[in-house]
């Protein structure tokens, strides 16, 4: 189920435009109901702020970033709302993080230098944990 206007209201540590596709406002209705429920579990077990840095993707925009670099899937659970990418800062805030998100049942968990991706894709194979 995607997310409507008024579930955001029980997503008090996040705002919706912060998972908007930089090339198509509003499109953080797109993210499944399910991830982001999780995902705010996730952030209250970690006790820290999650600094999203991309939540859902057109696929002109996952593209774009494929063309500068970045490592992307061509199945990407971005362009179906089921997936974000977590700033991470330093050891301690990943060692929170991450630990938050496996509390919250995820089992998709992507880890890199700078940032944490988590998915709840069921077409993808789980558990599983990576590095970038």
């Amino acid at each position: 189920m995607k997310m409507e206007p008024q579930h955001w209201d029980e997503l008090p540590n996040f705002a919706p435009h912060e998972f908007d596709s930089p090339d198509c406002p509003g499109s953080h209705e797109l993210m499944d109901y399910d991830f982001m429920h999780m995902l705010q579990k996730a952030r209250i077990f970690a006790g820290r702020a999650f600094v999203i840095t991309s939540g859902y993707r057109t696929p002109s925009y996952h593209r774009r970033l494929g063309a500068q670099g970045y490592p992307i899937s061509k199945n990407s659970s971005h362009l179906i709302g089921h997936a974000a990418d977590i700033q991470v800062q330093s050891a301690t805030d990943r060692a929170y993080i991450l630990a938050g998100l496996l509390d919250a049942g995820f089992e998709r968990i992507g880890i890199g230098k700078t940032f944490i991706h988590v998915d709840n894709d069921e077409l993808k194979r789980s558990p599983c944990i990576w590095l970038y």
